[in-house]
This record gives structure tokens, sequence and C-alpha cells, in this order.
């Protein structure tokens, strides 16, 4: 068997089930892998991925190995891993796997070293976890790694302040950049999904609520559009003044955080930095307030300042823990405030995810036949690459659409013909 760290191998039976169930709504990964099977464009290559180890996540780590790659998988977020998917991908697709869901940080990141063992060629990331590594602790891997993905919005703002720095030592793909993935990932899969995740962990009813959500990104467009569907009054803080304006012509109430933590009953960061909700937001939210978070890391809200304001903390419930306020105020946190929707919930649906993955795939192997001629950057995902995900989806799902007459091709390239 295959090296890897999970937490029961036992599992790989229920794993399989559940891998199987997601790739139904994968059809675009599917043809992908068909094709990989037959052309082996990633034949010994060794890919580290640093990902959420998810039923989903499964599909494209299969259709890398059908395209010949060898792969080491870890976690991207010590709270998202489902030990049964992580358990089958070893027994039954023999691929590495070190991830078990609850890892302390410790752990985490001995996974993400044992991830590296391999000595990759190809990393793909979701918080450009592996690359920081390779950057800071693990050096002389560098040499070996000729480019690689990142998944998340997080990750690619750390990427870009890497390379703006002269810092980051190969290309890497920017996934998270592609209209296949953030104007469909992001927004209707954070958007059900962390919708999802409070659901589950609180039983709440979102209908009439103060429903306050802090950035207007695609995730936070999201979120807002789920939750204003269930019957919340939606409340969006931003520092962005054009975002803002595009959330008040959206309909949203639009104010301040410090103003909104007075009045909201669920609050839902979706920015990607640090003490979104602090201190004074905790002394001025109502008794039973919510708070939780969607961003890719566990600092948009200040979790220790909430700690030491408190004189009890306990678990509620699973995934809920109550913090008692010196004046008897209760606030709760949801999923440590990791992510919400994977730390609760399963994450994404798998029909986003097909396109997400299928932008992984087709960049790993766009890596592998450019890499020389790439700088040491952060690019943008091919347009070719993306058009072609987007024209299999619309295949999949049966839908036609319309073609250019030359007429018409001649007309948009044209500047002479006017009215």
């Amino acid at each position: 068997m295959v090296k890897h760290d999970v937490k029961d191998i036992q599992l790989a039976k229920k794993g399989k089930l559940r891998i199987e169930w997601a790739a139904q709504e994968m059809p675009v990964l599917e043809s992908i892998a068909e094709r990989f099977k037959r052309e082996r464009p990633l034949k010994g290559i060794r890919v580290t991925a640093c990902l959420h180890v998810t039923t989903e996540t499964a599909s494209l780590m299969e259709t890398l190995k059908a395209g010949g790659a060898e792969i080491s998988l870890c976690a991207s977020n010590p709270l998202s891993t489902q030990d049964d998917v992580a358990a089958s991908l070893v027994k039954n697709s023999g691929i590495s796997v070190f991830a078990v869901k609850g890892e302390d940080t410790k752990t985490y990141y001995r996974h993400i070293r044992d991830a590296l063992s391999i000595k990759p060629q190809i990393t793909m990331d979701d918080g450009a976890d592996v690359v920081s590594t390779l950057h800071k602790d693990a050096r002389a891997l560098l040499k070996g790694v000729i480019g690689g993905t990142e998944e998340t919005t997080t990750g690619v703002i750390r990427l870009k302040a890497m390379a703006d720095h002269g810092d980051l030592q190969y290309p890497i793909i920017a996934v998270n950049d592609a209209y296949t993935k953030h104007l469909f990932d992001n927004r209707y899969g954070t958007g059900q999904s962390t919708m999802d995740g409070i659901i589950r962990a609180t039983n709440r009813l979102i209908a009439g609520s103060v429903f306050v959500v802090s950035g207007y990104g695609w995730c936070g467009r999201g979120v807002a559009m789920r939750a204003k569907g269930h019957g919340a009054r939606v409340i969006i803080t931003e520092i962005d003044p054009l975002k803002a304006l595009e959330a008040t012509m959206d309909g949203y109430e639009v104010m301040p955080v410090r103003d909104a933590a007075k009045i909201g009953d669920i609050f839902v960061t979706a920015t990607g930095d640090i003490n979104v909700i602090s201190t004074e937001c905790f002394r001025l939210m109502k008794n039973g307030a919510i708070v939780c978070n969607t961003g890719h890391f566990n600092v948009e809200i200040d979790i220790q300042s909430l700690g030491k304001m408190s004189k009890a903390r306990r678990l509620m419930r699973d995934y809920v823990e109550e913090f008692t306020l010196r004046n008897g105020k209760r606030i709760y946190l949801l999923g440590e405030g990791r992510l919400i929707n994977l730390a609760a919930a399963e994450g994404h649906p798998s029909a986003v995810m097909d396109m997400s993955f299928a932008n992984q795939a087709l960049c790993a192997e766009y890596m592998v036949r450019n890499a020389k001629k790439l700088g040491k950057k952060v690019y943008s995902v091919p347009e070719k690459i993306d058009k072609e995900i987007a024209r299999l989806k619309l295949r999949a799902m049966d839908i036609r659409i319309d073609t250019l007459t030359p007429e018409q091709k001649k007309y948009l390239k044209s500047w002479e013909m006017g009215t």
C-alpha cells in the first residue's frame, strides 16, 4: 500500500461509494480523464496537492493519475478532510494521502512535509501553504519544481505578493481567477455550501434574521444571495467603494461592521483579511449572536481576543462553541472560525467543483507543456482552457448556443462598416 496517514483505512468502502456519487455530477472532469487515460500527458510527473480532501477532490486525483501522474495529497484545512474519502484514495486508487479530520496545527504541517517528500515537479495549492512551506522550509526541493496552480482567492493574493517581492521561485497559474472557477464555484458553490454549513451546525431559522456578510467579492455575493433567498435581512460590510456601491445597487443595506455588529443575528466573514470581526464588534453584539467564517483561513474572526473577553466557553453542539463574556452575554462561534462550509458541511456541490477541478487538471497539463517558457510569476488561466471547460459543461448539460456567421465575424473585425 502507498505511504499514507489517514484516520481509518477501513472507511475506504464507504468513501468509494461517496466518491462515485459525486462523480456523477462531474462530467467535464470525466471527459478529461478519458482523454488523459489515452494520451498520458502527465506521465512520470510528480504532483503534490494541498487541497480539501473531499469526494470532488478524489475525482481530480483520479483524473491526474489517469494522465500518468504520481500524486501525494494533503489537506489544505484541518477540518475539511472527509476521512472515508482519504481512506478510499489510499486503498482503492493507490494515491498517497496525509490527512485526518481535526488534525492539530503541528500535524497539519507535518502532513504537508510528508506530501512534499515525493519531490514534486507540480504543486497544487488551496491557500498557498505548500508553496509557502517550500520557500521557507524546503528550499532544496524548489529546483525540481517546474510550476504550480492555486485554487483560492486568499492563495492568489499571497502568491502575487511573493511575486511582487521577487520571492516566488516558479510559475503559478491562478486557477481561482478563471471565469469557470470564480464566477461559479465562489458564487454558487460558496453561497449554497455556506448556508448548508450554518444550518447544519445550528438548525436556526434564517428567515427573518439579520444576516451580516463581510466582504462583497464573489464569495460574499454568493452568500448574500442565498441568505436573501432564505428570507433574511442582509447587510453587507465593505472597504471597497465600488463593491459597496454594487451591493447597494443589488438591494442590500451597506454599513460599517461596527454598526452592523449592534443589530446582526448571524455574521459571515468572506474577505481573506485578518480581524474583520474584532474585540469592539464582540462588545457591541447582541446576546446569542452567531459568528462564522467562509474565507480560507481562520484569521478573519479574532478568536484569541474573544477567548480573553470570555469568562467561560463550552461546546454546545458539534461545531458550535459558546463564549460567555464577563457581562453574561453569549456569542456562538461556528467551526472554530474555519471554513464553515467544509467544517460543518461537505463543501461545494460537485457540479461546480467539476469546472474548478477541470481547470486544475488542464492547467497542470498546460504547465508541463509550457513551464520552460514562463517566468517566476502568477499567470491567469489561458482563455482557451476557460472556454473549453465552458463548452464541455454546456455539452454535458445538453445546452446549445449560436455561432457567428462569416458576415458577423467580418463586421466585428472591421471598423469601416459603421452603422
